[in-house]
């Protein structure tokens, strides 16, 4: 294997470019693989992804290409940014290529569609045991990323010294990592939100304020914590970067594609004319099915992502959703 490049990143949408565009600034040589042929195209023109992150300029060292052999022989750290729905299908196309030596790292978050398995389960099952694995989460925004503001993130992997090392390769002036030990939690901590986000959005769309939307938030951390728990990851884990952090971005800011899809939908458009608006995945949409399928099989009760479900794929009214949350059975907190 030819060494050619410090990391390649998998996908080019905003986040993936967000983050090799962080990485190359430091000064690594950084191989950005996308999928389809003319957006890389384009990036090589205009040095700059002018889809997903326009205005913001490519550096010298960062390299793109469509070939996907030639994205993983470059590098022996591969950093997976796709949607989730195409997690398993990008790992697949990987597999062989792949030699001893390589690592692989994930900032995907999400379930695997369908079955609500956890995408390091994914990993392990197309990429078998021996691969060290990882993933990167919490509060980003790929522009704020992408133009150098502060970010904070955790890593966490099935080698702590993946992480150690994940953490001091991507490291720079504005971008901090911390590594963590909870490989579960980072992953549950990561899709939940989204969904909490689109609840949040609804709130907001509907006019309820900012006690309703605090309010959903915190009982969001709390259905996100009992599901973490049931799974094995570790409850502190839930009050970092990758939980309340990504959590409380997500559920307050109007860069959220999953917050503003909720807030289409509290303003009376149906989810596909919000999609079409936006433009882009919002990962809760599909996410939705695959928590409620885990809660199910962990006999977790979420009664804020049961009704973000309902209003989603069972024609519920954002204010009959509203409705049912505030009456439920009084409880202690």
């Amino acid at each position: 294997m030819s060494l050619s490049y410090d990391i390649s990143v998998f996908g080019s949408g905003s986040y993936g470019t967000a983050l090799a565009v962080s990485l190359a600034r430091k000064g690594l040589r950084v191989l950005l693989w996308g999928f389809v042929k003319e957006e890389v195209e384009d990036i090589k023109k205009f040095r700059e992804n002018t889809k997903y992150l326009p205005g913001i300029k490519v550096p010298d060292s960062l390299y793109v290409t469509s070939n996907i052999e030639e994205a993983v022989s470059g590098s022996e750290v591969l950093l997976v940014v796709v949607p989730s729905m195409f997690f398993g299908s990008t790992l697949g196309s990987i597999k062989p290529f792949l030699t001893p030596k390589h690592r692989l790292v994930w900032a995907t978050k999400g379930l695997e569609h369908g079955t609500g398995r956890l995408l390091g389960t994914v990993a392990k099952e197309v990429l078998g045991e021996n691969i060290p694995l990882a993933i990167i989460s919490g509060p980003t925004f790929a522009r704020e990323l992408a133009s150098g503001l502060p970010t904070v993130i955790a890593v966490a992997s099935t080698k702590a010294d993946f992480a150690a090392e994940l953490s001091e390769l991507m490291c720079g002036s504005s971008f901090r990592i911390y590594t963590n030990d909870d490989f579960v939690g980072l992953q549950i901590g990561g899709a939940v939100k989204n969904v909490i986000a689109i609840g949040a959005g609804v709130s907001d769309g509907l006019g309820f304020g900012a006690n309703a939307r605090t309010a959903l938030i915190t009982r969001g951390l709390v259905e996100l914590q009992r599901l973490g728990l049931a799974i094995g990851a570790k409850k502190e884990t839930f009050m970092g970067m990758s939980g309340m952090g990504d959590l409380v971005l997500t559920c307050t800011d109007n860069q959220s594609r999953n917050r503003r899809l909720g807030i289409a939908l509290g303003k009376g458009k149906t989810a596909e004319e919000a999609m079409k608006e936006i433009g882009q995945v919002a990962e809760g949409y599909y996410n939705t099915r695959e928590v409620r399928e885990l809660a199910r099989r962990y006999n977790v009760s979420m009664p804020i992502c049961d009704e973000i479900y309902a209003l989603l794929f069972e024609n519920k009214s954002p204010k009959d959703a509203a409705v049912d949350l505030m009456s439920r059975t009084q409880k202690s907190e």
